[in-house]
């Protein structure tokens, strides 16, 4: 946005967040747990209207009353605070209810604005407000920030996950070592999986790896030990790049740069062009791994594929051919399944080459691969239909 449209619209912004604040003070999703608490959604009754309807009620000697709209509970003025108020949302909110069961709680939907009048009245009536939220201390701050006095939890806890366990200790000021969590299985490559083979040799050859995200980020971990970097989505060229251009020759030969084929279409393809734009000179060498699907999130398709997202056929980009046009000196395809090929001296030979170059590793990912096949065969059927349906010429 141009500075002479981005003004008038900072104004429409503060408009509108001024807006949703009082949305979210009024009937936000807003809901309060506890034995003195309203478990009605959304209650935006005014305090002006709230007290009238306390000082109508024939209650004595601190008895709890109940007004007429949503049955929510009034503190009297002479009943004694609660002594524990949280607030949390999220998952968080949902640890601390299990917790601390008897605590009055306060959780909201809508974290930004925050309903900090709803909030305050709340702090008002307990004795001790616990902010459990995951992560640094965010909402804590917040509500300190605008004077509402707020505890957050201590240091450790801001780090790994919160259960119902860790809330309990944060409750309880428990600051004491926690004990060691039991060991998992760490995450690793499918057994038959065609990155195994690429890892296997870029670990034998001693490479210096720039990785990129995908499934094949596992490659970092052993048995492979052979990622060196990973940064961000297509990172992988432009860093590898960097590596080749100042590191000392014999370790910028080592340098490979590693990416899928759903993230080369993503942001890869300017790396490939600042390849050939500014060639270093010991050359480079991209491996595309492409196992025909975009494995980590889910199966979904990309342009790489030759179909839509709903698996229909539609245009595929030709890895091939966008480096050629592009001008990679040497671009090869590589059927990952034939087993007469050396992954390892491939690699090594084009290492030893001052020239650009782009391998295209093809083999369909193992999980994704009975789908692609009914994929191809329902798309077969259909050019067969098509062609069946057309009159001659």
């Amino acid at each position: 946005m141009i500075p002479a449209f981005a003004k008038p619209a900072h104004h429409r912004l503060r408009q509108k967040l001024a807006e949703i604040a009082a949305w979210n003070e009024a009937e936000g999703p807003v809901q309060e747990y506890g034995s003195e608490a309203s478990d009605h959604v959304g209650d935006h009754v005014s305090d002006h209207v709230s007290d009238q309807l306390s000082d109508q009620l024939s209650d004595q000697g601190g008895i709890q009353a109940t007004d007429k709209i949503g049955n929510r509970p009034r503190v009297r003025n002479n009943e004694i605070k609660p002594k524990l108020g949280i607030i949390a949302t999220g998952v968080a909110a949902m640890h601390a209810r299990e917790a601390a069961p008897d605590a009055r709680q306060l959780t909201f939907g809508l974290s930004y604005p925050l309903p900090l009048e709803r909030i305050r009245a709340f702090a008002a009536q307990v004795e001790r407000l616990l902010v459990i939220e995951e992560g640094d201390p965010v909402l804590v701050d917040d509500l300190n920030a605008a004077g509402i006095k707020a505890e957050g939890k201590p240091m450790r806890y801001r780090f790994g996950e919160l259960n119902v366990e860790r809330v309990r200790r944060i409750i309880a000021g428990d600051d004491s070592p926690e004990p060691a969590p039991a060991k998992g299985k760490p995450p690793e490559l499918c057994q038959g999986c065609s990155h195994r083979a690429v890892f296997e040799a870029l670990r034998d050859l001693d490479c210096i790896v720039s990785g990129d995200i995908g499934c094949y980020t596992l490659g970092v971990l052993p048995p492979f030990s052979a990622m060196d970097t990973c940064v961000c989505m297509g990172a992988s060229i432009g860093v590898g790049l960097g590596m080749r251009h100042a590191l000392p020759e014999a370790e910028a030969r080592r340098v490979v740069s590693v990416i899928g084929d759903s993230t080369f279409v993503h942001s890869g393809l300017t790396g490939l062009a600042e390849m050939v734009y500014n060639p270093p000179p010991t050359g480079h060498l991209v491996l595309i791994l492409d196992n025909g699907t975009t494995a980590m999130t889910g199966q979904q398709e990309h342009p790489g594929t030759g179909r839509s997202l709903d698996h229909s056929p539609t245009h595929q980009l030709d890895f091939a051919g966008i480096g050629q046009a592009m001008g990679v000196q040497s671009v090869v395809q590589i059927d990952g399944s034939d087993k007469s090929v050396s992954l390892e001296e491939r690699i090594a030979t084009q290492l030893a080459r001052n020239e650009t170059a782009l391998f295209i590793l093809r083999q369909p990912c193992v999980l994704a691969a009975p789908k692609i096949r009914l994929y191809e065969k329902a798309a077969s059927e259909e050019r067969a239909r098509q062609c069946a349906a057309r009159p001659e010429v």
